[in-house]
């Protein structure tokens, strides 16, 4: 058989690393299904339900990895429906890696369906993917594909999305006079002499004072939570993590003083104004993560390290890989003399004070807490966005060893049910399970991607909190347009019921208080496969986001 475009894409995909494609099927990206069912290697086509769930599927994939997503898609809807998966990746610098068909070449500009060309009044692909990605690229022939493969795989290796468009007739050609395709060996730059600046600003701050470490995710990008400990060890540093990276230091430590920002704890936040010097580690502060400590931040030194600068003022030091810069920070000033004063207890966190509820189910809080004390270590939580997402990067103590991943780039409602099903298949050991959090309105725009989860037998449990509305807004409604109406509340839906009548033979439930949370959560995760548990909560509680608490204060302070 003669070796097409789609077969040596399918090998090069490969020799990447990468076990699974994701994307729904269509009429311009077949070919490369029919590759994938041909393949030698050990590469799966997983078929999503939507595109943009097939995006976070691949998202997910490349956070639990620390390497690349794929994603494929069909022309025209198919091709226009990753563009939101892709922000997300974009924003949160995610390395995937989109495979999009085209209409064959020769109908370009002369009326194909799905015409994305750009000519002939068509809409322009190139342009439209490459505001969300590192890099976009038509390919015109196959002799093209060596080299746009290429400079995608590094666009996407330093930080986000990169786009291969592949007309069908492209796709088709033969591709027997390509060499293999062999990925170039990853590169890492280091700034040494922004890193001695750092240096010598720690070892000054650690005579005068105390240092506070706000660790963000590119440390678990870069596997550098080992690296992490041992340098706040050798600081004896009091540790607080961005909202995006629970899982990046071990919550129950002694020195961990919880989350930063807007979602944050009491502990960190006095931490940060009592510092001599913060120390940033793989993230950028943007609001969310800084919300609330914009001021003790302002009056006080602050020190970088990460792949780009804060958006604050800083001492910053460009590292693409922490755990090798961290290692080498924790060896030249650990002195030997913190390792005895850190046996100490781990000090409970202060939550932040929510307004009595007095609504149906179950409050956020003790939601929260009930499915932290069921989760076992090793356990990969994935949280979607809204007041759920609030709750659950306040309350919810990251298993050790596990993931723990919130999508703040974009913060597009659904992500998590594609991305935890990604991060399942990349962390398919037969032993780890991945569960998902999130709310009703998250749920009725992608959660039926876990018909995805039923059909691969995946280890996934899906949590979904049901107040029957899109609370955020709910409660954006009432604090800041006076709760004279609300277009953001639903009828009653039966979720626990109605997916088990969906899927027989899928554990489905549906609960109302603490007790029979635990029992059901505790059933789900005991099963092979995947499970569903809705769990009835609240419109009207607010939940732990700070921004709305002050609104809260102020609202009293004005009566």
């Amino acid at each position: 058989m003669r070796t097409r475009v789609v077969d040596h894409l399918v090998r090069a995909v490969s020799a990447l690393g990468v076990r699974h494609i994701f994307g729904v099927d269509g009429a311009n990206i077949e070919d490369l299904y029919d590759a994938i069912f041909d393949a030698p290697e050990h590469v799966t086509g997983v078929v999503a339900k939507h595109e943009f769930s097939a995006t976070t599927m691949a998202d997910g994939y490349a956070r639990s990895t620390g390497g690349l997503g794929v994603v494929a898609a069909t022309s025209g809807g198919g091709a226009m429906n990753l563009v939101a998966g892709l922000a997300e990746s974009f924003a949160s610098r995610v390395p995937v890696l989109a495979l999009v068909g085209q209409p064959p070449t020769v109908l370009e500009g002369n009326g194909a369906f799905q015409d994305t060309s750009g000519r002939a009044g068509a809409i322009d692909a190139v342009r439209l993917f490459g505001a969300v990605s590192t890099y976009c690229a038509r390919v015109e022939a196959a002799a093209d594909l060596p080299d746009r493969l290429d400079r995608a795989v590094r666009a996407a290796r330093r930080g986000g999305p990169a786009v291969l468009l592949l007309p069908k007739d492209v796709q088709q050609a033969d591709a027997g006079d390509l060499a293999p395709w062999r990925p170039a060996p990853r590169t890492h730059r280091s700034d040494e002499a922004g890193i001695a600046r750092v240096r010598a600003a720690l070892d000054s701050a650690r005579h005068t004072g105390k240092i506070v470490i706000i660790a963000g995710d590119q440390v678990a990008r870069d596997d550098a939570r080992a690296e992490l400990a041992r340098l706040a060890t050798a600081l004896d540093a009091a540790v607080g993590v961005a909202p995006d990276a629970k899982d990046t230091y071990d919550n129950t430590d002694p020195a961990f003083c919880g989350v930063t920002g807007s979602m944050g704890h009491p502990e960190l936040a006095a931490a940060i104004r009592s510092s001599a010097l913060c120390l940033l580690v793989g993230t950028r502060m943007p609001v969310p993560a800084r919300a609330g400590s914009e001021t003790a931040l302002a009056e006080r030194m602050v020190a970088s390290i990460g792949v780009a600068p804060p958006f604050l003022p800083a001492i910053h030091a460009t590292s693409t890989d922490l755990s090798r810069t961290l290692a080498g920070l924790a060896d030249e000033l650990d002195d030997g003399s913190t390792g005895a004063e850190r046996v100490r207890a781990a000090q409970p966190l202060t939550s932040l004070r929510v307004p009595a509820s007095a609504g149906p189910g179950l409050r956020y809080r003790e939601a929260v807490e009930t499915i932290d004390a069921v989760l076992p270590d090793g356990t990969d939580v994935f949280a979607d966005a809204g007041n759920t997402g609030a709750a659950v990067v306040h309350h919810l103590r990251v298993p050790r060893d596990g993931r723990f991943v919130v999508a703040l780039g974009m913060g597009g409602m659904g992500y998590a049910f594609g991305a935890g099903i990604g991060s399942a298949f990349a962390r398919a050991d037969g032993v780890r399970r991945t569960v998902v959090i999130a709310g009703d309105g998250s749920f009725y725009m992608h959660g039926m991607e876990l018909h995805t989860a039923i059909e691969h037998a995946l280890p996934v449990t899906f949590v979904v909190l049901n107040n029957n509305a899109h609370a955020m807004c709910v409660t954006r409604e009432q604090l800041y347009y006076r709760d004279r109406y609300s277009f953001n509340r639903f009828r009653p839906a039966y979720l626990g019921a109605g997916i088990a009548a969906m899927f027989p033979g899928l554990p489905a439930f549906s609960v109302h208080t603490v007790d029979d949370l635990a029992a059901a959560l505790r059933h789900c995760l005991a099963v092979e496969g995947p499970s569903f548990l809705s769990i009835e909560c609240d419109p009207d509680e607010i939940p732990p986001f700070l921004p709305f608490l002050t609104t809260v204060e102020q609202t009293r302070g004005h009566h």
